[in-house]
């Protein structure tokens, strides 16, 4: 899966109001390393039912940056932390798209 951040969206929706547009990243900058947090938390504590709302949760972020295979991953992990069967490869890749986005605002 390869993916690329951006900021189209957040450009779009803020019509030129750079304010706005610093805004908005900079909440994204705050919350993303925290849910990322308990995201991993929950999966690691098997608590996959939370884990599933953190991942849904995240899915706005992923959306947000453009990342399309992203948040088709997001689904796939969802659907199976709510079925409690996790599934570890997507939990890896899930980590490494969060990692991304992280290292992608916090260049911002």
């Amino acid at each position: 899966m390869k993916d690329t951040p951006n900021i189209e969206y957040i450009e779009n929706l803020a019509r030129g109001n750079e304010d706005f547009k610093r805004k908005l990243i900079g909440v994204i900058q705050k919350e993303l390393p925290v849910e990322r947090n308990v995201y991993i938390k929950n999966f690691n504590a098997g608590d996959f039912e939370e884990a599933s709302q953190n991942v849904h949760k995240l899915k706005h972020k992923i959306s947000i940056l453009g990342l399309n295979k992203g948040y088709s991953l997001a689904e796939e992990l969802e659907r199976s932390l709510k079925n409690n069967t996790p599934l570890n490869n997507s939990h890896t890749e899930f980590i490494n798209l969060l990692q991304i986005m992280e290292d992608f605002v916090a260049a911002l």
